[in-house]
């Protein structure tokens, strides 16, 4: 069996339209998609305001999360694990300030029926100093 000669202008072609669509393809994105300057300036001006109001605020809570994850790839342990524990001890944290508000709360609360029960029966209210 004889061995065909390579069809040398097959193969150019295919690199030629290989090479078009590795390149075009990306250039083509890169020209038809906006720019931010161009999408911000197509919001409407009460959006523009809004966006240019948060901005700063955005930026830090971005700039926080970074922080935060450097911080938590320093640990030896897989950050998604870090990150549990963190957010499991920020809960416990949330909650035992709930726990201490509620008990403040609770403590105003009781402070203020003495003080009613006080006045009720005529007596002198603590911390006051008309007598």
């Amino acid at each position: 069996m004889a061995k065909q000669p390579i069809n040398w202008w097959l193969w150019a072609k295919m690199a030629i339209a290989g090479g078009g669509v590795i390149v075009g393809g990306p250039a083509l994105v890169r020209w038809v998609q906006p720019t931010d300057e161009e999408l911000f300036q197509k919001y409407n001006p009460e959006l523009q305001k809004r966006s240019l109001e948060n901005r700063y605020e955005r930026e830090k809570d971005f700039d926080d999360f970074v922080v935060k994850l450097k911080e938590q790839a320093k640990s030896s342990k897989p950050i998604w694990i870090v990150q549990a524990e963190e957010a499991e001890k920020n809960q416990q944290e949330t909650a035992r300030q709930k726990k201490l508000a509620e008990a403040l709360k609770l403590a105003d609360e009781v402070k203020a029926r003495k003080e009613a029960l006080r006045r009720e029966a005529g007596l002198p209210v603590e911390g006051s100093k008309s007598q």
